[in-house]
């Protein structure tokens, strides 16, 4: 719906868990940014509470409370960290092709450290922040598709080893990690390429002369409990028969 269809249907209102975890990105890119005698705990706080994205709450209240709460979030993780610790790269986009596939991403965060393995010399890790209440596990950091593909590009584009991934997630304080090797990245790679052979594949068949009422016989509807968080939903019947629409605020950690 947001990128066949034209029109485009019109969206649903904003997610506050989205305008939440915007925030704390925003913030830690921008205290990264700063000169080295700059990077406080303060300033990373204040560059939340300055850059605090209010859309989707209930009201003033629950934004201000989880405001607050994020600000604190950003806070403690800025104290862990080394501010004079340069990363390669915040908000870097990095890109990389197969033959049958081209693929481009943005990394919150791509690290130097010294050889996992205990050898002379450094690589780099993909770093990824994460502000979602669920709690994770290292799986997901192993599983994660985008963040291997951000790993292929980064070593690709910089000529440098790049197999550490890690999920860092501030309501918990872990850092979840992954150490890939080789064959692991390919399988990687193998499915971004069976995603995008068969997302070719549809588009081929839509474009064929395919009348706009047949466009689901394509992309037909599959429906389940997640079509309560669907940006389209309105505009949806099936999406609107199998699940409850969510709230913009539903996906918040229980702060009240």
């Amino acid at each position: 719906m947001g990128y066949l269809d034209r029109p485009a249907p019109p969206k649903g209102p904003p997610w506050a868990h989205n305008s939440l975890g915007a925030s704390v990105h925003n913030a830690l890119a921008g205290w990264w940014r700063l000169p080295l005698p700059r990077r406080t705990v303060q300033a990373a706080g204040t560059l939340l509470s300055q850059g605090w994205i209010g859309e989707g709450f209930s009201g003033d209240a629950q934004s201000a409370r989880y405001r607050d709460w994020a600000r604190s979030l950003v806070e403690a993780y800025v104290g862990g960290l080394d501010p004079a610790d340069e990363p390669v790269g915040v908000e870097r986009t990095v890109a990389t092709r197969t033959d049958k596939i081209a693929v481009s991403g943005r990394i919150d965060r791509l690290d130097e450290r010294p050889r996992s393995d205990g050898t002379d010399g450094t690589e780099l890790v993909v770093v990824d922040y994460k502000t979602g209440r669920h709690v994770l596990s290292v799986d997901d950091a192993r599983s994660s598709l985008a963040l291997a593909v951000y790993a292929l590009a980064a070593a690709r584009a910089l000529r440098r080893d790049c197999r550490r991934v890690e999920l860092h997630h501030l309501p918990s304080g872990q850092v979840l990690a992954w150490e890939h090797t080789p064959d692991s990245l390919r399988r990687h790679l193998g499915r971004a390429e069976g995603v995008a052979e068969e997302c070719g594949d549809a588009d081929d068949r839509m474009r064929a002369g395919l009348p706009r009422e047949s466009y689901d016989e394509v992309f037909p509807p599959r429906t389940g409990p997640g079509c309560g968080w669907c940006d389209y939903l309105r505009s949806c019947p099936e999406g609107q028969a199998a699940a409850v629409p969510r709230r913009p605020w539903d996906a918040l950690t229980e702060l009240g």
